[in-house]
């Protein structure tokens, strides 16, 4: 019962919260009509509309962050972004949709708002008038009761009290539910005004794929210069050194057989290397094994070469694409590698889950923390390698640890 009354209460503050918001649009109507004229007479007019808009957008803003409590989703601030100085910023908020959109939504929710507030009230107010109409006729003054008249109508009245109490409790069952409708309402009309619209949805997006396109462009060149410059100082070197030995070899073998026979055993070792290091370049491209068995299969196989230990927490059901599958376990190689280099872990715990829409993926280390992508190239090639997925990465890293890396990569078959 007490959470229940405490609810009822919750609500109809929210709903006065509503209605302080929506008694500030006249004020701001006003000073955006008189700083027309003010600007005509002292120039102070823009600074007028400028601060009064300033006003209205704390208000939408916060109006957002209401909204997103009540629907639970999220409403974005659809504003273009303000240049410096007072005329050009003057002239931008004219021009913006928004402002003219968060104008309607303010004058809306002033007239929505006083309705719900009167609506909210008015019914707890008739509610407890009708529940206490038979204590209200039995605390009438005595003298009533001298006149005929009075008499007359108080007991024609009696029954009436009475058969107003399951009415009030009507009333007041009515109340209670009635507010978190209004609430709802209200939300809905702001985020259809406050959001942005889809013209300024699709512009957002087409910037997010012009951002995520340029990203996985420059990831693609970074790993082709890695590629190369791997082939160029590892397995071309030593394959010069097996033909160079081969061909002083080749020279002596008739002359020296024993230094001939020593030479070949050389360029055997460096072939043996070359053929090494052309191997891990593969592994570092797509792993065979990740091909093989899979992104389970590849992480496990990841983690006995760790030198700490590594707790995994796999929950896959699935095998996921071949993109999505490289770059969760490029994100996981390269987690766990930053992990044993910099962060002085005695422990890595790895989770994976696959949650349907998006591949869930998180690494915790136990290392002294303060890991920033701004000043490590590993957790900027992540970011690279997600954002061509339109995944994120959430990095919560306190001087002191632990850090734990939060990913969501979108796997939708």
């Amino acid at each position: 019962m007490r959470r229940r009354i405490a609810h009822g209460a919750l609500e109809l503050g929210q709903l006065l919260a509503g209605a302080a918001i929506g008694l500030t649009a006249p004020v701001l109507l006003f000073l955006m009509v008189i700083s027309v004229p003010a600007s005509l007479a002292a120039g102070l007019g823009v600074l007028l509309f400028v601060a009064a808009v300033w006003l209205t957008r704390r208000l939408a803003d916060l109006q957002r962050r209401r909204v997103s409590a009540v629907l639970a989703e999220p409403v974005t601030s659809p504003y273009l972004p303000l240049p410096a100085g007072l005329p050009a910023r003057a002239r931008t908020l004219i021009g913006d949709l928004a402002t003219w959109r968060d104008l309607t939504w303010l004058v809306c929710q002033f007239v929505l708002s006083v309705i719900s507030v009167t609506l909210g009230l008015g019914l707890w107010l008739a509610a407890a008038e009708c529940l206490s109409a038979p204590l209200l006729r039995a605390l009438l003054p005595s003298q009533t009761a001298f006149d005929p008249a009075v008499l007359e109508i108080t007991g024609r009245s009696g029954p009436l009290t009475w058969a107003l109490v399951p009415v009030g409790a009507g009333l007041a069952v009515l109340a209670y539910r009635t507010p978190r409708h209004l609430i709802a309402g209200q939300a809905r009309l702001a985020a259809a005004l406050l959001g942005p619209t889809s013209v300024a949805r699709l512009s957002a997006r087409v910037d997010q794929l012009t951002t995520t396109r340029a990203a996985a462009v420059d990831a693609s060149a970074t790993e082709l210069r890695r590629v190369e410059r791997d082939l160029h100082d590892g397995a071309q070197v030593r394959l010069i050194a097996v033909t160079m030995n081969l061909g002083m070899a080749e020279d002596v073998i008739d002359t020296n057989p024993a230094g001939a026979k020593a030479l070949v055993a050389e360029a055997k070792a460096s072939a043996s290397a070359a053929l090494t290091e052309l191997r891990d370049l593969v592994r570092g491209i797509h792993p065979p094994v990740l091909a093989d068995r899979g992104l389970a299969g590849a992480v496990r196989a990841l983690t006995l070469t760790s030198n700490i230990p590594v707790e995994l927490d796999l929950r896959l059901d699935r095998r996921l694409s071949a993109p999505v599958e490289s770059a969760a376990y490029f994100v996981i190689a390269e987690s766990l590698a930053n992990a044993i280099r910099h962060s002085g872990a005695g422990r890595v715990q790895i989770a994976i889950a696959d949650g349907g829409p998006a591949l869930h993926i998180s690494v915790r280390d136990d290392g002294h923390g303060g890991a920033d992508p701004s000043r490590g190239s590993g957790l900027r090639g992540i970011q690279r390698r997600l954002s061509a997925f339109d995944g994120t990465l959430r990095i919560a890293s306190p001087p002191g640890g632990p850090t734990v890396l939060h990913v969501e990569l979108p796997c939708a078959s």
